[in-house]
């Protein structure tokens, strides 16, 4: 029998457009996670991040969690569930307010926050995160605890990241039909944000490039701040696509050629190394195709010319612009693809590697 979920347990759910996943984790004494259990299943129901089938992903919910619990040997209730679909924006919102040259005191820090929160107008928008992210002094930014200084002004700047709500409440709605309690929905490009990169590059300045199976969602930051998000309608399965229909076989044969002979990069070997493709359908006795390596990376590197060609326009439209000292990280199923990192590298023009979770131990190597 599993037993009940103990104190400082934490279960994240990502619903994403190729697979819905479950991981139950524990808090240890010195901060970092330990991964109890994990579990994954296909989705069927989601679409370029959106729920389409209400049904279908809620059974894929099920059944991802109780794979997690069986794992972990305990039944949870509560989860935390990652946003994936695109139509996020970010904005900083700023305000300030009059001390009379007196110590701050936490009552005036409380003050603030409250006048700062009461005031976000998101328009027809849901607001999913509302954080303070840094303060300032008489007009002097940069503080990050003001308790106890002296000022005239105190101001605050709140970062807000908001998006169309009818998606977040179909994807509340999809969560708590499969009997779970939502602890609360994050933003997956803040989600990624924090598990993927360090303290030091979001102060340096850096992109966050998370390319899911039906979505790519761009993130930019700069003084430690989320400054600004963006999304495009492509990602890993819109290769898998484009290999199903090149060369006549199944989207399931489709994803395996991509993950086993798939690549960014391109070797003079390629044209030497042959692939056999099974058919569409067997049933007609028609015999599969037999390609060279080198064909299978073109098709591949067609869709990701045209990915990175939208990449590269959304990242000079969020400021992202000098590539000096700047870097980007990939991060998402389609980051998976051999020799991501240096074809991006050399299409984009800037530092690029490959994002992975941090803090996490016990994570088995399929959900890394």
């Amino acid at each position: 029998m599993a037993k009940a979920a103990p104190e400082g347990l934490i279960t994240a759910l990502d619903i994403g457009s190729s697979k819905v996943s479950a991981l139950i984790a524990q808090k240890l004494d010195g901060g970092e996670l330990y991964v109890r259990g994990t579990g994954q299943r296909e989705s069927l129901g989601v679409k370029r991040g959106y729920i389409a089938d209400m049904k279908a992903t809620e059974a894929a919910v099920r059944e991802a969690v109780e794979q997690a619990e069986q794992i972990a040997g305990m039944n949870i209730e509560n989860v935390w569930v990652s946003f994936s679909a695109g139509g996020l924006v970010s904005d900083i919102f700023k305000l300030e307010s009059d001390l009379g040259g007196h110590r701050v005191e936490q009552a005036d820090i409380d003050s603030l926050l409250k006048a700062g929160r009461n005031a976000i107008d998101p328009g027809n928008k849901m607001v999913l995160h509302a954080h303070p992210t840094r303060y300032t002094l008489d007009g002097l930014s940069g503080v990050t605890d003001p308790l106890g200084l002296h000022a005239d002004r105190l101001g605050v700047e709140i970062h807000v990241v908001a998006t169309e709500g009818s998606p977040v409440r179909n994807l509340d709605l999809c969560v708590r039909s499969a009997h779970l309690n939502v602890r609360s929905i994050i933003a997956a490009p803040v989600a990624t944000g924090l598990a993927c990169l360090s303290d030091e590059e979001r102060d340096l300045g850096v992109a966050l490039v998370e390319i899911g199976a039906g979505i790519t969602n761009i993130s930019v930051y700069s003084n430690g701040v989320l400054t600004g998000l963006s999304s495009i309608p492509q990602g890993g399965a819109d290769i898998t696509d484009d290999i199903a229909s090149a060369f006549g076989t199944s989207r399931q044969q489709a994803e395996r050629l991509k993950c086993f002979y798939g690549s960014a990069t391109t070797s003079p070997r390629d044209n030497h190394d042959m692939i056999d493709v099974q058919p569409l359908s067997a049933e007609d006795g028609s015999e599969g195709a037999r390609i060279t390596r080198a064909q299978l990376i073109a098709v591949i590197r067609q869709r990701l010319d045209r990915l990175m060609a939208e990449v590269q326009k959304e990242l000079r439209r969020l400021g992202f612009q000098d590539p000096v000292g700047r870097q980007i990280v990939l991060a998402g199923v389609g980051a998976e693809l051999k020799g991501i990192a240096d074809y991006a590298q050399q299409a984009l023009g800037c530092a690029v590697r490959v994002g992975r979770p941090r803090g996490l131990s016990g994570l088995p190597d399929a959900h890394s």
